[in-house]
């Protein structure tokens, strides 16, 4: 049985290590991450995560772990910007409300999927021209949802989180080690 992380997020490897899980292997899945017309963001996030998970091959017995993490301003969903300009919009509508930040998990042995969302809301403080500027400049924003890596330089901008902050970061720790022990991975285990 191995463990399989369907994801090429250095984050999630990282958050999966605080919890003394290494994956015996990580495989980015292709598939198509737009949005489908009318959909809202917490469903997104779910099917995408899902999706993730039927999409990396596995042999009988391995698990497989894949998640999506999403920002939503209502019902707006806010991807992982093309462009400093698209992240410097995502940004400036974000500054100074609330929103939420939706990491899905899905978990996948054999036939059986194991599934779950946490929302998270945040605050982001309106960012003045020169923090704006400074954030873009360091490239940060780049593949991260809404713009932003509240576990990075910008982490600054968020003076109040209500929720998970390793969910917000990108892995939900407590509910991805009750997935895992459902599906049968030892989250504990000693090699």
């Amino acid at each position: 049985m191995r463990l399989i992380l369907g994801s090429s997020s250095p984050r999630r490897k990282d958050l999966l290590a605080q919890i003394g899980v290494t994956p015996d292997l990580i495989l980015a899945p292709d598939i198509d991450e737009d949005p489908r017309k009318g959909e809202l963001p917490r469903p997104y996030a779910a099917r995408v995560a899902r999706e993730k998970a039927q999409a990396i091959p596995s042999a009988p017995g391995d698990v497989v772990l894949s998640a999506d993490t999403t920002v939503a301003l209502g019902r707006r969903i806010l991807g992982k910007p093309s462009d400093a300009a698209e992240a410097a919009r995502f940004l400036t509508l974000l500054g100074g409300r609330r929103h939420q930040v939706i990491t899905a998990v899905a978990v996948r042995r054999d036939a059986r999927l194991w599934a779950v969302e946490v929302v998270s809301a945040v605050k982001m403080k309106r960012l003045s021209d020169a923090e704006l500027n400074g954030y873009l400049a360091s490239g940060e924003w780049q593949g991260k949802a809404g713009g932003y890596g509240i576990h990075g330089l910008a982490g600054a901008f968020f003076p109040w989180i209500s929720g998970s902050f390793s969910a917000i970061v990108g892995l939900p720790l407590a509910e991805t080690a009750r997935l895992l022990s459902a599906a049968g991975w030892p989250v504990w285990r000693q090699d």
